[in-house]
């Protein structure tokens, strides 16, 4: 297939075959085969959590340090995890099911998270406390 270049809304009723360099913006709706890579927030010390990364990487630089993490949108992911250790942090989310916060101690502490209509829900937790 050759090179193409889109402009404006596109729809295909047959779908695309080939790979997508760059990056799309809006909702993608149908299967998606291959790999997909998401963009990452380097997030040092206290402060908000994105909603515009799938994954936030977190430095900690002192105890309890507090991150928030707003409302997302129905069926967003969302994961952050402890990659550089000085310190601890602790995540309240503005809207959550079944948990309050989730602590960061150690480096590799991860969670994974869904936006549902009542809240983010945990999908996995490896390592962090969850209260």
């Amino acid at each position: 297939m050759a090179n193409t270049t889109f402009s404006g809304p596109v729809i295909s009723n047959n779908g695309f075959v080939g790979n997508i360099t760059g990056n799309v913006t809006g909702n993608v709706t149908g299967n998606i085969t291959g790999d997909v890579f998401a963009s990452s927030q380097s997030l040092s010390g206290a402060g908000a959590v994105n909603l515009t990364d799938m994954l936030t990487s977190l430095t900690t630089t002192g105890a309890s340090q507090a991150l928030t993490l707003a409302n997302g949108t129905v069926g967003q992911l969302k994961i952050i995890t402890h990659t550089v250790d000085g310190g601890s942090a602790i995540l309240t989310p503005t809207t959550a099911i079944g948990f309050t916060t989730m602590t960061f101690t150690n480096v590799g502490d991860t969670i994974t998270l869904i936006y549902t209509s009542a809240g983010w829900a945990i999908v996995g937790n490896r390592g962090g406390t969850v209260a």
